[in-house]
């Protein structure tokens, strides 16, 4: 049996129809950028995330570079987080690494009092895998330290804690729209989501190269700005975005069913599910401390796709050796890097194909 990691094509098959008439509209317009779709999605997602504002961009990591622009980054600032790097050192600014809660792979708060300074301009916290953060610990440290807080919620459209949807609890939210992603498009997207309407409107200049109108620039932005045939696609599978998240969940809950039911004999940890929240399972990421290499190894002989996220840790990236941080800086990190593994997970995976996932991570046990 074959199973990828990730089947686009099952998705595109059933929308295929409303996808191709919603993209010859577009055409049929000749209105590509800053039209009516893009302002229906952003009308769109900043009720599905629970805020007032939502503005449309060219990618996720515009759209975390544009939050930073909104926020006044300038060259040698100092801004504490996970993740997120390059675009903090797009700007000149100085990424502060700090390490993870060992459960969920997201930021740990513990962490971050020790790395804030008088000069630190930002947390921004990453919901990763499609987990929400412990966001009360960081408004309470963004409260004490009033250092805003900018969600990184590129995997996590839709998740939630305690009830409160990724990136509404921060100033700002940020959100991909990569193909790859629950909402996905047909190429890159991005949105920035936020209550409040002075930073809405400065990143609509900001995307616009910095202008209020066409010829009148108030300072210098960048050319960021979602298209129209993005825009189309992304309005087509937006209604059917909670349906694959829940199913996704239920899959994933499947998953950890036959892992324990297993009984495997090595040591393979299934993700942490928040009682008080909503994870929309981005990615379903088990941890094998001995045996992950080979583990992978096997599930691909046998059919079955895999991947690491993310095998090197950012501080251990070239491009950030001059930030001078060692193996053994932040040892969560560094240990996540070393045994987690993702397994297939989509909307469309039978229960023939998990059955057979989990019976190949049995075989390679046994």
């Amino acid at each position: 049996m074959k199973v990828p990691l990730l089947n686009l094509q099952g998705q595109y098959a059933s929308l295929r129809d409303e996808m191709r008439e919603s993209i010859e509209r577009v055409f049929a317009s000749q209105h590509f950028v800053l039209g009516a779709q893009g302002r229906a999605l952003e009308s769109a997602v900043a009720e599905y995330s629970q805020t007032k504002f939502a503005v449309g961009c060219a990618s996720g990591s515009d759209a975390l570079l544009l939050a930073l622009m909104a926020l006044d980054i300038e060259r040698d600032d100092p801004l504490t987080l996970f993740a997120t790097g390059a675009a903090i050192a797009r700007l000149g600014a100085k990424p502060v690494f700090v390490d993870i809660d060992p459960q969920t792979y997201n930021i740990d708060p513990a962490q971050i009092a020790s790395a804030i300074t008088s000069r630190t301009k930002a947390i921004l916290p990453v919901h990763l895998y499609g987990q929400c953060a412990d966001m009360d610990q960081l408004l309470e440290i963004s409260s004490q330290n009033k250092i805003p807080i900018v969600e990184d919620a590129a995997q996590a459209i839709g998740a939630e804690d305690k009830g409160r949807r990724a990136g509404s609890l921060g100033l700002m939210g940020t959100f991909s729209f990569y193909p790859t992603k629950n909402l996905g498009g047909a190429g890159d997207g991005g949105m920035l989501a936020t209550n409040d309407e002075e930073y809405a409107a400065r990143l609509r200049r900001l995307r616009a190269h910095g202008g209020a109108t066409e010829y009148e620039h108030s300072e210098v932005g960048v050319n960021s700005r979602l298209d129209e045939l993005q825009a189309a696609v992304l309005l087509v599978k937006f209604p059917h975005l909670d349906r694959w998240s829940n199913l996704r969940a239920q899959k994933a809950a499947m998953y950890t069913r036959l892992l324990k039911e297993a009984d495997l004999g090595i040591d393979v940890t299934p993700p942490r599910v928040p009682e008080t929240g909503r994870h929309i399972f981005h990615q379903y990421v088990i941890r094998v401390p001995e045996y992950r290499d080979r583990l992978a190894d096997h599930l691909k002989a046998r059919g079955v796709g895999n991947k690491v996220y993310y095998p090197i840790p950012l501080h251990q990236q070239e491009c950030f050796s001059y930030l001078g941080y060692g193996e053994g800086s932040f040892p969560e990190t560094e240990r996540a890097a070393r045994e987690t593994l993702a397994l297939p997970l989509y909307p469309e995976l039978t229960d023939d194909q998990q059955n057979y996932v989990v019976e190949s991570i049995r075989s390679f046990a046994s």
